[in-house]
């Protein structure tokens, strides 16, 4: 009888390999086989919900994420696991719940990602985009609506959505946290889980239909953010080929990245702000209590010695950077500018605070003479500040430090209805990602058309590391003596003139001026 059940046993495991060989019904991961669902004509298979690393949760919040544990059988992979530990979602402004993470379930236990593929078999070897939300480091999900990979599976690549760790689970530093980690430091548990994500990538997907060999790492806002990190992180040196940056990186003089010294301190001021003693008693406390408590808490990159040896600029500067091809722009009218406006005065006094003996030259680029020209420069300069000129010196710093080509754009197109917004920021995602049809709008012909347009530049710069393809406008690439830059709208896709390159080079200055006086 012993034997008749191990008999059995291993014919059915046989049986498992031979299905997750022949069809992708059944895959087999690293750590066990798991099951998916299919879309409405079965063209593509979806696994939502795979682990990836064991959730960090007790004595593993506030640590590396660690491997998963095998399972036995087959795990059901039919639905998104918990976002990330965050506030409850609540639509803003220009953001309706497509936009934004369900309400429910929210949770620490996060540590999962998302496959949608097209692949007959594990024999196929098609491109991968590994898809890296934004949120502002505290708040996000792989399950917004915009993030379906459906669409973009269809038009050839394996698409994977990885959830990270946000807020102050995803980026506490502390002394104590520091000492723990080997000479790993503390801060940056959400770039390691997006690095876990990518090992994880790199030995499974194949078995999807992937080519492990053919990686594109793509984001926007804080994704970007990420993105724009992990090119700078030796850690996570050979686990992609390309890189898409939508509205964002790291090369001002502070990084929006904190020294390991500062982060840990406002560690220390957290752990007084829960009156706790120590780690150990925070990881006793409940995920909501910690959630409620971190509303002041400053969420961000760290130069932690580790993921980040130092400022990605100067990683960039010293041309230690992965040197991956690199498609990155912004949007026309994603500025950002809260609190009261300033009067005409207030705003010259300010700027002269501020820039010193550079503020004739910033008043001359961003005017304040009357209330709409402060409102709009501060607009302006939110912009740029944080991504268009970003995104403009990530392009010249790797086409001037690397080897491999960059292609710059910027996204100028309104979507029905949005004129109060304009092109805002994430509005480009859904053209990107072709999931239009997951935003209630009415959409035209001409955004449809321009979807195809964009999503086939996305998937074909995955595919070859060049936008360009049959059907498509020229896509030039980046050259930083032209300082040109491709134009996404409905109306036009093609190479113009930078139409802020005043405002970049005011920038450049003070940007300048900044790592001098340091």
């Amino acid at each position: 009888m012993k034997k008749y059940f191990v008999s059995i046993i291993f014919l059915s495991a046989v049986t498992l390999q031979a299905t997750a060989q022949e069809n992708l019904d059944i895959v087999k991961t690293n750590a066990g086989f798991v099951s998916g669902t299919a879309n409405a004509d079965n063209s593509i298979h979806i696994f939502k919900g795979i682990p990836f690393a064991t959730p960090p949760v007790g004595a593993l919040r506030w640590k590396a994420p660690q491997p998963v544990a095998a399972w036995e059988g087959v795990k059901k992979c039919d639905a998104f696991s918990a976002s990330p530990m965050q506030n409850k979602p609540t639509p803003f402004m220009m953001y309706t719940p497509e936009f934004l993470i369900p309400e429910q379930p929210i949770s620490e236990d996060c540590l999962y990602l998302n496959v949608w593929t097209a692949a007959k078999s594990s024999k196929d070897k098609r491109p991968v985009i590994v898809w890296i939300y934004g949120g502002g480091f505290t708040s996000g999900g792989s399950a917004c609506a915009i993030y379906d990979g459906e669409n973009l599976a269809k038009k050839g690549v394996v698409f994977v959505s990885i959830n990270y760790r946000v807020g102050v689970f995803g980026f506490l530093a502390h002394p104590e946290l520091t000492k723990e980690s080997n000479g790993k430091a503390s801060g940056n548990f959400a770039f390691l889980d997006q690095i876990a994500a990518l090992q994880w990538v790199k030995k499974n997907i194949a078995a999807f239909g992937g080519d492990p060999e053919r990686v594109t790492i793509a984001g926007q806002s804080a994704g970007s953010f990420s993105v724009n990190a992990l090119t700078a992180s030796p850690v996570a040196k050979g686990l992609f080929q390309r890189a898409i940056g939508e509205s964002g990186a790291m090369f001002n003089s502070d990084g929006r990245a904190l020294t390991l010294h500062t982060a840990e301190e406002n560690g220390n001021k957290f752990m007084q702000a829960v009156k706790a003693s120590s780690i150990a008693d925070m990881r006793k406390m409940s995920a909501e209590d910690l959630q409620k408590a971190s509303a002041s808490f400053s969420a961000g990159p760290v130069i932690d010695g580790y993921v980040l040896p130092t400022s990605v600029y100067n990683i960039f500067d010293a041309s230690k950077q992965n040197d991956v091809p690199l498609l990155t722009g912004w949007n026309g009218d994603e500025g950002f500018a809260f609190g009261k406006d300033p009067s005409p005065d207030e705003y010259k006094a300010n700027a002269g605070k501020q820039y010193g003996d550079l503020s004739a030259e910033f008043l001359k680029v961003f005017p304040g003479n009357t209330p709409a020209e402060i409102k709009k420069s501060a607009f302006n300069l939110g912009r740029d500040n944080l991504f268009a000129w970003q995104a403009y010196t990530w392009a010249r710093m790797q086409s001037s430090k690397g080897k491999n080509k960059v292609y710059l754009y910027q996204f100028n197109h309104v979507s029905p209805g949005e004129e109060k917004w304009g092109a805002f920021h994430t509005s480009e995602v859904p053209y990107a990602l072709h999931t239009l049809h997951t935003w209630n709008l009415q959409w035209t012909d001409a955004d449809k058309q321009l979807e195809d347009i964009i999503s086939s530049y996305w998937v074909n710069f995955a595919t070859t590391g060049n936008p360009n393809g049959a059907g498509l406008p020229r896509w030039d690439s980046f050259d930083a003596g032209k300082d040109a830059i491709m134009v996404l709208d409905a109306d036009e896709q093609k190479i113009k003139p930078i139409s802020v390159k005043a405002e970049f080079d005011f920038i450049d200055k003070y940007q300048q001026k900044l790592r001098n006086t340091k």
